[in-house]
């Protein structure tokens, strides 16, 4: 492997776990949640909290799954922050259509609007 490569997967490594400790936190919790996330045992996921270690391809996906911190990492690395621009967006869509579900629903309609 080049030594661009290896400064590349160091990197990410240090990239993914810092977005870890923002999502979870730095503790032994923390640990346990990737480590049922992913299926990894508990030394390879206190190796990808340190930074020490680059998760797998599939724990990544795994992360990136479960966790908004890693996604919006791993986008913004590739260079597609756009793409979580649209997921929060669609997030914000569905969280205001609830809203205004609840606030029909208080004034005694039913969500589509209509009055009973």
């Amino acid at each position: 492997m080049g030594k661009a490569v290896i400064r590349r997967m160091d990197a990410l490594s240090k990239t993914i776990a810092l977005a870890l400790k923002r999502s979870l936190g730095d503790s032994r919790a923390g640990v346990k949640t990737v480590a049922v996330w992913t299926g990894a045992n508990e030394k390879t996921v206190k190796n990808g909290f340190s930074g020490t270690y680059c998760p797998s391809g599939a724990h990544l996906i795994s992360l990136a799954r479960h966790s908004d911190e890693v996604l919006g990492t791993f986008l913004a690395m590739a260079g597609r922050e756009d793409l979580m621009v649209a997921i929060k967006l669609a997030a914000a869509e569905d969280a205001i259509s609830d809203l205004l579900d609840a606030v029909r629903q208080l004034n005694g309609e039913d969500p589509s609007g209509k009055v009973s």
